[in-house]
């Protein structure tokens, strides 16, 4: 396996470890990512996830034998077989695009990140650079267009200024940029990356998981919301499961004796 997947203390570590292909994505291998990203979805033992590549390149994005390959599907058949097997329910499932997950994801970033690896990037919700880290979304120089997500998510994701520098022109940015986007929460000296990493997600798995959940489904779906009114809706519809949980008890219980809370996730 080139994607390793580990669970500990809550906490779900997926490593694209394909360094010879520049961390980039083939059919198997996001097949591969598919199953991680279906295990920490339905696995109650995983709390939040964090996504790393090895040495300096955290994703490349799709690999170009398999970009040209689906290109050439595409202008003769009028779609390629190959996506297809990349995608569930017409959706790029690997970047979670379509693909919900309500458990927080922590990206951290340790080298290059581009195309598809910006994508990847778009799906999570802390981001943690690596001074070594470098950013583009550079389809529109290989001919090439980011349907991942990127082009859906940047401008929701970013101002539309800073949103357009990285869709139109292509160019690598770096960390620093990244931070004064408003791309990456921070920005840590490369052999510091998981150690920020897991202190991000250590400090999410800290709190009660049901209300974590609840909280960013709250936020995503109302994000995507017509109107204030339906995401409140949405709101309200995440607040019950919260307050009907046991950990809600628990956590009100520990306040009061003065202690650290034991959540169960139920």
């Amino acid at each position: 396996m080139t994607i390793r997947y580990e669970v500990k203390d809550h906490i779900a570590l997926i490593t694209i470890d394909r360094y010879e292909k520049r961390n980039s994505f083939d059919v198997e291998h996001s097949e591969q990512l598919m199953a991680c990203w279906d295990d920490v979805r339905d696995n109650p033992d995983v709390w939040v996830a964090i996504i790393t590549g090895v040495k300096n390149v955290f994703c490349s994005g799709g690999d170009l034998n398999v970009m040209r390959q689906t290109a050439k599907e595409t202008a003769e058949l009028g779609h390629s077989p190959t996506r297809d097997r990349m995608t569930r329910n017409n959706t790029q499932y690997f970047t979670l695009k379509g693909f919900d997950i309500y458990k927080p994801i922590v990206a951290a970033v340790n080298g290059f990140c581009m195309a598809g690896g910006m994508e990847l990037l778009g799906g999570a919700d802390i981001r943690i650079a690596s001074t070594e880290a470098q950013f583009s979304v550079t389809e529109v120089r290989r001919g090439l267009f980011a349907g991942g997500g990127t082009t859906a998510r940047l401008p929701r994701q970013l101002n539309w200024p800073a949103a357009m520098e990285l869709l139109l022109v292509g160019e690598n940015i770096s960390a620093e940029r990244a931070l004064q986007l408003g791309l990456v929460n921070e920005v840590v000296p490369h052999g510091e990356i998981l150690t920020a990493a897991y202190r991000w997600a250590s400090k999410i798995a800290s709190n009660a998981p049901i209300a974590v959940q609840q909280t960013k489904k709250s936020a995503l779906l109302g994000f995507r919301a017509g109107s204030l009114l339906e995401a409140f809706k949405i709101e309200d519809e995440c607040h019950d499961p919260v307050f009907a949980s046991e950990d809600a008890r628990e956590g009100a219980t520990a306040f009061l004796e003065k202690r650290k809370p034991v959540w169960k996730g139920r």
